[in-house]
This record gives C-alpha cells, sequence and structure tokens, in this order.
C-alpha cells in the first residue's frame, strides 16, 4: 500500500493519519508500542523528504499478516522514495537545533534501515521485526542514546 505525498510540510500529518488507518486495518491497535514506533517512524522519513527535498515522495508501508508455522513473521517495512538522488548525509546538530536528528531516532528505534538508489531519485526504508524486544525498552534505550548523536545528526538530503 503507498500513499503519494507532496512537497508540503502539511503531508506530514495526512502521513501519519494514512498509516495509523493502514496500522488499524492490518491488526494492529494504536495502543501498542508497535503502532507508535511506526508512526514516528513514518513522520521522520516523511518529513525529511518533504523538508529536504522540496519534491514529491511517495510513502509505502508493508504490513505483513500473521506468522507462519515457525511463529516467525515478516517485518514491518516503511519506506519513503523520493526524486532527489542525493544520498542521507551526516550532519551535525547543535544543542539548540530544532530538527536535524530524524535519522538518529530512525537508527535507534529501527531494527534495520538503509537507502538506495531507486530510477532518478532514493528510496529510505526501515524495518522494524514484530517479534522484537518491547518497543517500550527499546524507546526508553533509545531516548537515552541519543546523546551519543548530541553532535552527530543525519538529514536525508
Amino acid at each position: 500500500m503507498q500513499l503519494e505525498i507532496r512537497p508540503d510540510p502539511a503531508e506530514v500529518g495526512r502521513a501519519r493519519r494514512w498509516a495509523r488507518s493502514r496500522l488499524a486495518g492490518s491488526g494492529i491497535t494504536a495502543d501498542e508500542p508497535l503502532a507508535e514506533t511506526l508512526i514516528l517512524l513514518v513522520s521522520e522519513l516523511v518529513t525529511n523528504a518533504v523538508v529536504h527535498t522540496g519534491r514529491p515522495a511517495v510513502l509505502r508501508l508493508c504490513l505483513p499478516g500473521a506468522a507462519d508455522e515457525k511463529g516467525a513473521s515478516a517485518p514491518v517495512r516503511v519506506e519513503v522514495t523520493d526524486r532527489s538522488s542525493r544520498a542521507p548525509v551526516p550532519r551535525c546538530a547543535d544543542d539548540d537545533a530544532t530538527g536535524g536528528r530524524g535519522l538518529a531516532l530512525v537508527d535507534c528505534l529501527a531494527d534495520r534501515w538503509g537507502w538506495s538508489p531507486e530510477d532518478a531519485g532514493k528510496s529510505v526504508w526501515c524495518e522494524l521485526d514484530r517479534c522484537s524486544q518491547s518497543r517500550q525498552s527499546a524507546a526508553v534505550a533509545c531516548a537515552g542514546g541519543l546523546s551519543a548523536y548530541e553532535d552527530l545528526a543525519f538529514e536525508a538530503v
């Protein structure tokens, strides 16, 4: 499932609402830590695409079904494709900066993330394992661990 995103900061809220409705339709309830983490990741990746490229983008969610017979389930994937071929690059964010830490959050909260060139642009993605450690404990660890990112933050350009 996918949503086309216009290069407008108001689209970030629309992307979050759209993602919430898709999560509810897949059986992931809004109060689950997985859902809260996914919405935060959607917000960060869409914000990067809108703010740093100024071009349209596409948000894709892959919400796999139930676990297989071995109890394993496919990861949940968030992917944002934009029309800028510029790679995500590290940048320094001052302590007082109001932005510039989005991909540091993605790095901390997602089980995996990355990017790849795609046609005339790029795709930035992240995945969460449904059976991973408690999302609340991951969020707490991340909040404490973000101090490691005080001087280094990432932006997708």
